[in-house]
């Protein structure tokens, strides 16, 4: 069934599952603003499909596809070709494709002889998997045909693909792709779509994620962009220390035209998500960002940010070096760190004890609360520079060379705070006065008064 709503048509349907395989083949969740993974929504997905399939199209929306470009051919057929993966694809039901794709890959694994490796499985993990055993699922598929009424795949899937009205229509194609991202977020309406979500399909995330891939790869490994992708750092946790270096950056009117105010120091730590919602007022203002050209993604087109990037990227870095450094600095300035109850019962509850972001392994753990004012005390090593009549945040030295040379005393002057918030990292976290301090002693040290 056909139908045209403006410059989109839908085209409904119900599909055999075999006939999903070529579009596990060629298409990932670029496009879905959110990955998948197994769990009880999966398990119920595959428990449905085995226990009553004949209901199955009945009780799940199915899979929601885009394409760009398509071809309608004999049988009632369409032949989609997404020109844009990151927009196009599948938009909603990633669940829907996992759980059926995972069902598909089992079954053939054990019609060849294979072993179903157990365990949860993200997108990621599936499509390894499906990549390294599509051989087993062809000689599955030709198995199929000499019985085509084998009960495990013969089984309907509730199909949706929206296409633009007249593909060949520029202007119409530009409008189509231009909504996928407010129907995506829509459609994943069930489970409220995160800010992270939106700002990665945006593309606010991609030079952060290049520069990431090419400065630190180990951490940018496992940064999870979006829900379920598969790394154990929020995307989240990344922006708030962006705003670190961001906090220095010249005025910018966000899409109202109205002047963006700098994130207070302590949301870095207390309240991430003011930080991310900043983020994407900034990444969404027209001095920051501009439309690709291709739907609704953005470019970043701002040296001034794009330098503040370049700085972010090395943080994850440093804040490794004052986490693995901060218990011996505290106890060289008189301190016993050991003995203050936030540490003790932090190292008493975990045995694997290692550095946030690099995953080092340390001796003791410290709560975020103390480490994170150090950090944005990094704020003193930077400026605001103008080069060649562009403005640009740069290092004024070398971050870890200065921090190998000035932590231990620079620990020793910012740890007069503890005393004053009864030790306690949650108060230490969220009082501005930490983060004065900790700037402070960054800029003595600077200026050699330490």
């Amino acid at each position: 069934m056909t139908r045209p709503w403006g410059e989109i048509t839908k085209i409904v349907g119900l599909v055999l599952a075999k006939y999903l395989v070529p579009v596990i083949d060629h298409l990932d969740l670029e496009a879905n603003p959110r990955a998948s993974r197994t769990g009880p929504v999966t398990a119920a997905i595959q428990d449905s499909i085995e226990t009553d399939p004949a209901t199955f199209p009945f009780k799940t929306k199915g899979v929601l596809l885009a394409a760009s470009q398509y071809e309608r051919l004999e049988r009632n057929r369409v032949k989609i070709t997404p020109s844009n993966p990151s927009i196009e694809g599948i938009l909603d039901g990633g669940h829907n494709t996992l759980a059926i794709g995972l069902y598909i890959l089992q079954n053939a694994m054990e019609y060849t002889g294979g072993i179903f490796p157990k365990g949860p499985k993200t997108w990621r993990d599936f499509k390894t998997l499906w990549q390294q055993h599509r051989g087993e699922v062809e000689t599955y598929l030709a198995a199929l045909k000499k019985d085509p009424d084998h009960g495990a795949l013969h089984f309907y899937v509730p199909v949706e693909l929206l296409v633009p009205r007249n593909p060949n229509d520029l202007a119409c194609v530009e409008s189509f792709k231009g909504e996928l991202l407010e129907i995506c977020a829509a459609r994943n309406n069930n489970v409220q779509l995160q800010v992270s979500d939106k700002a990665n399909q945006l593309g606010y995330f991609d030079v952060l994620k290049e520069l990431m891939d090419a400065r630190n790869p180990a951490v940018s490994s496992r940064i999870a962009w979006k829900t379920n992708d598969g790394g154990d750092i929020k995307a989240q946790d990344i922006v708030a220390l962006a705003w670190i270096p961001l906090g220095l950056m010249t005025s910018v009117k966000d899409q109202n035209g109205r002047t963006m105010e700098p994130v207070p120091p302590q949301s870095i730590y207390k309240n991430k998500g003011v930080c991310l919602k900043q983020f994407e007022k900034l990444m969404s203002s027209s001095s920051v960002t501009t439309e690709s050209g291709e739907g609704y993604k953005h470019v970043l087109n701002n040296r001034e940010v794009t330098s503040a990037f370049q700085i972010a990227v090395e943080l994850p870095v440093l804040y490794d070096y004052i986490y693995e450094r901060f218990p011996a600095c505290y106890n060289a300035a008189g301190g016993l760190y050991g003995r203050i109850t936030a540490v003790k019962t932090l190292n008493e509850k975990r045995k694997d004890k290692r550095t946030p972001f690099g995953g080092k392994k340390v001796e003791t753990l410290n709560p975020e609360g103390f480490i994170m004012p150090l950090v944005y005390g990094m704020q003193a090593l930077m400026e605001n520079k103008v080069t060649h009549g562009q403005h640009e945040i740069v290092w004024r030295q070398p971050p870890m060379a200065f921090l190998q040379n000035h932590l231990e005393e620079i620990v020793a002057y910012y740890s007069g705070i503890f005393s004053m918030c009864d030790y306690d990292p949650q108060k230490i976290g969220k009082n501005h006065q930490s983060y004065a301090q900790a700037l402070s002693g960054f800029k003595m040290a600077l200026a050699g008064i330490l």
